[in-house]
């Protein structure tokens, strides 16, 4: 899906229930928003604290346009307090440039 993006939104936590209980709140809330295809919720091997979550968009305009509406904040607001405090940015947005 060449022109896609993808969102990445870092954060930490010792408590994975919580982090999943408030994922699943979000993905709840994001069900049938324009422009978005899916989400996951991560968690790294290497460090059980460490989790992202991954949203697949149509496009960057898609994504930025549900950024600016008025329920961006009310809908994302349960997994805010598990965002990583150790990075200077808490989220990365990539262009999908090959898949297969």
């Amino acid at each position: 899906m060449k022109g896609g993006v993808r969102v990445l939104l870092y954060h930490s936590t010792s408590d994975p229930v919580q982090i999943e209980l408030a994922y699943h709140e979000v993905s709840s809330e994001l069900a049938g928003v324009t422009g978005m295809l899916g989400n996951e919720l991560l968690q790294a091997n290497h460090d059980p604290t460490s989790f992202v979550v991954v949203s697949y968009w149509e496009s960057q305009e898609m994504f930025e346009a549900w950024e600016r509406s008025g329920e961006h904040k009310r809908q994302t607001s349960p997994l805010r307090p598990f965002r990583d405090p150790n990075l200077d940015r808490a989220f990365g947005i990539f262009q999908v440039r090959a898949a297969y």
